[in-house]
């Protein structure tokens, strides 16, 4: 007879516990390791019963036990972690993967079946985001196509979702865009949780997918990894009551909190202009508390907000921690990923957003000049290198890949955020301009660049490249990250003069009379002030005169006019070596 398996975390369940404090108390107890989805059998479940009840005993005697024995003078007791503020709140979580992995019937399938239902006569709406209800718990599911919205948000340094769930298809496994996914998620920096759909699917291959998700390091839990893969059919329902706890199991652990009562943390994850209602955006809440009235400054539009609609199309009075909310009442249509910041004054909020109209308008100005990969070799001041690489076949990639393996350069780093197949898209720059700390680059090999991608790098100078030969994209890539370490130099001497005479002039300073004794004298060139053989100043030409003429250059027997600039102490006899700073070639 075969005994009954269970899930650690079903057994936390059991004893009405949160499964984070069961798998804390059982470490104590000598049984570290432990993971909230590992199976045991009866008796072993059985053990863990007793050794938390055990615990529990141990830790209601503690503080009568403890005036009976003093602790020696030299021992500290450790402080206890802080907890985290606020109350637990409902996750939000964001469903990514392959268009034609079942995403959206996914989305409907957990919207039809545990969306609390409204009286008669409502209509349920689509907002961007709902909520989904679990054995009385909440669940915020980002209702938006695709990948887009979710790096979008990113690149305007908003952390909106608290959970990813991946989608693949147990019929085709993983595939180009289920790899690109995977990138967006692990630059967000969230859990993971993959649901491999279409398991309904006679053809349906389950185990294909843990294995090549296997392979790229994504072990399933069932396999002792740290992945959590639950099978599903969001066609039949199947499997998707597993895939929601697994959600809150995660967030669980995560402890994720929001303070009702604290500062206002809401962002803006989609917006559109209604013809009736004006500009209306949908925000998700993630601590404090938004409400109708309240006066909000969005990016570079603001307003008061006149309505709260939730995602069932209800009007509501306020909106806390982990809430989608769709507000009425800003002047203008703000981007995904802006933020809200409370104000008190209507004054306040219009300053501050035409102060941030105008910061906008001057960083559009300055952005196309650093867009170039030229600017990128000259400016680029961070030692990490972003790269987002995209090439016309598997083939292609592989081979790009194998050659980016290659180049190394000491006190640099070079990191593939991304590679796929297909050309570079929007969503490749969203990914790369979501980088905060390195400096970012698209390179396509053999590809071209999507207009759409185009118009989004220029708005927030990205370098975008493209290639037809392996060897440039490499070599360029090389020669970025050498300038990332800084530009190296070397003095170049041009020439040397004598100062015969010097001159003082109002408004000007001094010049120096000058002969010109070997070499030639450069305009902007570097000049080191000799005398007696000491150098006494080094600085830079500031201008040349030949005859009250400005000229470029003045050959060697000529005699010149030579001001330096900021030093006005050149004196007669001093020797003027002047030179050039040229670049070392990477």
């Amino acid at each position: 007879m075969a005994l009954s398996k269970k899930r650690v975390y079903e057994i936390a369940r059991e004893l009405g516990v949160p499964t984070k404090e069961l798998i804390g108390a059982l470490a104590e107890m000598g049984m570290p390791g432990l993971k909230a989805v590992n199976t045991v059998d009866e008796e072993e479940a059985e053990v863990i019963r007793e050794l938390f009840q055990e615990h529990r005993a141990q830790k209601e005697a503690a503080p009568e036990e403890a005036p009976k024995e003093e602790a020696p003078a030299e021992e500290v007791p450790a402080a206890p972690a802080r907890p985290k503020a606020g109350k637990p709140r409902p996750p939000v979580v964001a469903v990514l993967g392959h268009i034609d992995h079942g995403k959206t019937t996914l989305l409907d399938t957990i919207r039809k079946t545990h969306v609390t239902q409204q009286e008669a006569g409502g209509i349920t709406q689509s907002i961007g985001a709902y909520q989904a209800e679990i054995d009385g718990r909440l669940i915020t599911f980002i209702d938006t196509p695709g990948h887009k919205a979710f790096t979008a948000m990113r690149a305007r340094g908003a952390q909106v979702t608290d959970i990813a769930v991946l989608v693949v298809a147990a019929d085709d496994g993983v595939m180009a865009q289920t790899l690109e996914a995977i990138d967006h998620i692990k630059a967000a920096g969230v859990p993971m949780i993959v649901a491999i759909n279409k398991i309904d699917k006679p053809e349906a291959n389950p185990d294909r997918v843990r294995q090549e998700l296997a392979q790229i390091g994504y072990t399933p839990e069932d396999w002792g990894g740290d992945t959590i893969m639950v099978p599903v059919s969001a066609l039949t329902g199947q499997g998707v009551q597993d895939l929601l706890e697994m959600i809150l199991l995660v967030a669980d652990m995560e402890d994720i909190r929001g303070d009702p009562d604290g500062e206002l943390d809401a962002t803006v994850i989609e917006s559109h202009m209604d013809t009736a209602r004006g500009p209306v955006a949908t925000v998700i809440v993630k601590s404090g508390t938004l409400r109708e009235r309240d006066i909000v400054v969005v990016g570079a539009t603001w307003g008061r907000i006149r309505a709260l609609v939730d995602h069932q199309g209800k009007r509501i009075k306020e909106a806390g921690p982990g809430t989608p909310v769709q507000i009425l009442g800003l002047a203008d249509v703000p981007p995904a990923g802006e933020r809200l910041e409370r104000v008190k004054k209507p004054n306040q909020a219009k300053a501050l957003a035409e102060e941030r109209r105008r910061e906008a308008l001057d960083a559009r100005r300055v952005a196309r000049p650093l867009m170039t990969f030229e600017d990128l070799l000259e400016a680029a001041e961070r030692k990490r290198l972003a790269v987002v690489l995209k090439a016309e076949s598997m083939g292609a990639l592989d081979a790009a890949r194998l050659e980016l393996g290659t180049i190394e350069t000491e006190g640099v780093e070079l990191d593939v955020l991304h590679a796929g197949v297909g050309p570079i898209t929007e969503s490749d720059v969203l990914l790369a301009a979501s980088v905060e700390d390195a400096q970012p680059l698209v390179a396509g090999f053999g590809v071209k660049v999507d207009p759409k991608a185009r118009r989004a790098a220029d708005e927030r100078g990205i370098p975008v490249r493209t290639y037809d030969i392996i060897y440039d994209l490499t070599q360029d890539i090389e020669r970025a990250m050498k300038r990332l370490l800084g530009p190296e130099f070397v003095e170049v001497k041009v020439g040397e003069a004598e100062v015969l005479k010097t001159f003082d002039i109002d408004g000007v300073g001094r010049v120096a009379g000058c002969i010109v004794r070997s070499g030639k004298v450069v305009r902007g060139g570097k000049v080191r002030v000799l005398r007696l053989g000491e150098e006494v100043f080094a600085g830079e030409i500031g201008s040349l005169k030949r005859f009250a003429q400005d000229v470029r250059e003045v050959q060697a027997g000529r005699e010149c006019g030579i001001r330096i600039r900021d030093y006005d102490d050149v004196q007669v006899g001093d020797v003027l070596e002047i030179y050039t700073l040229e670049e070392v070639p990477a």
